[in-house]
């Protein structure tokens, strides 16, 4: 269960992406969707003022020790440097160790390889850093044009705003669709975008309710359980297959079909958590066709079933 938040910074931290983490994990809004979590700002030493990139100063209320009791360690980006503080390598190892959640934001990647944790695991940074990560750590996988990448317990992920996406990940793997798509409408962002997107994408929102990749995105919204063809879907928004597809990944960052396969899964988990409906019948209304189907996908997915799902993230009691 996440609790207790960790977030362990360096001089010359980067302000926002550290804000990006209060936002997330800190703030208190009082929505009995969202919990409340332990959430606590360390150092090496307590008590002694780091430097921003910004160039405020701010002040660590925990030192280290805090790792111990945390279920994610949330690492902020800060300013390239050849040293880390060798107290921070070190606990970050024996959190790894222990199978602890761990969470960077853009160049906190840095850090992160500097403990050893990309050695051989799949991993993000922002794209401009992407050949500095690359060479300073050449066993590590590290993927070019993604918002985030997990590996175990390891999610790393690109910029500010791919930060975000990482985050809520995490709410959602945890705490379940209802948690993250409340907490993104607090915050007024898209609730869900894949880690296998583009980290930039040229139009990220369709302009209006009369473009066709708006009308599209909404057609198949509400037609989950229909089995789309790239062509029927270009004809739709009356454009050629080739543009369409364009089009589609210049506006969404993927393709029609995985745009689709994730709404698909969106849907079946809201069901799982707010109803009672059998499987079958939310595998039917979700698209999947069947429970065998969405069993499978779950597996490759999540690592779980449906049923374990329902039981770990169901918000009303499942019937007698």
């Amino acid at each position: 269960m996440l609790n207790a938040i960790a977030v362990p910074i360096v001089d010359q931290l980067a302000v926002f992406e550290f804000g990006v983490i209060c936002e997330v994990f800190g703030g208190r809004r009082n929505d009995p969707d969202i919990p409340d979590f332990q959430f606590r700002v360390c150092g090496v030493e307590a008590g002694v003022p780091l430097t921003t990139a910004a160039g405020p100063q701010i002040t660590p209320e925990f030192d280290l020790s805090i790792f111990d009791d945390a279920d994610l360690i949330a690492v902020p980006a800060a300013s390239l440097r050849t040293n880390y503080p060798p107290e921070l390598l070190a606990a970050l190892r024996r959190a790894d160790a222990e199978g602890k959640t761990i969470l960077s934001i853009c160049s906190g990647a840095f850090i992160l390889g500097a403990a050893g944790l990309l050695d051989g695991r799949d991993c993000a940074t922002h794209w401009k850093y992407i050949h500095e990560l690359r060479a300073r750590h050449p066993s590590a996988r590290v993927h070019e044009d993604v918002l985030y990448v997990e590996d175990g317990n390891l999610i790393t992920s690109a910029g500010t705003a791919a930060g975000v996406d990482a985050s809520l990940h995490i709410i959602r793997k945890e705490l379940g669709t209802v948690a993250a798509n409340t907490l993104a409408r607090h915050m007024v962002v898209a609730p869900v975008r894949d880690g296998d997107q583009r980290q930039y994408i040229e139009r990220p929102v369709p302009r209006d309710t009369k473009d066709g990749i708006a009308r599209v995105l909404e057609y198949m919204g509400s037609n989950l359980s229909t089995d789309f063809s790239i062509t029927e879907l270009a004809d739709h928004t009356h454009m050629s297959r080739r543009s369409f597809t364009r089009r589609f990944a210049q506006e969404t960052g993927t393709t029609p079909m995985k745009w689709l396969a994730g709404q698909r899964m969106l849907a079946s988990r809201r069901l799982l958590e707010t109803t009672s409906l059998d499987l079958e019948s939310i595998a039917r209304d979700s698209g999947f066709g069947s429970a065998s189907s969405m069993r499978k996908r779950y597996r490759d997915q999540l690592g779980t079933t449906p049923t374990l799902y329902r039981r770990d993230h169901q918000r009303i009691q499942p019937p007698a």
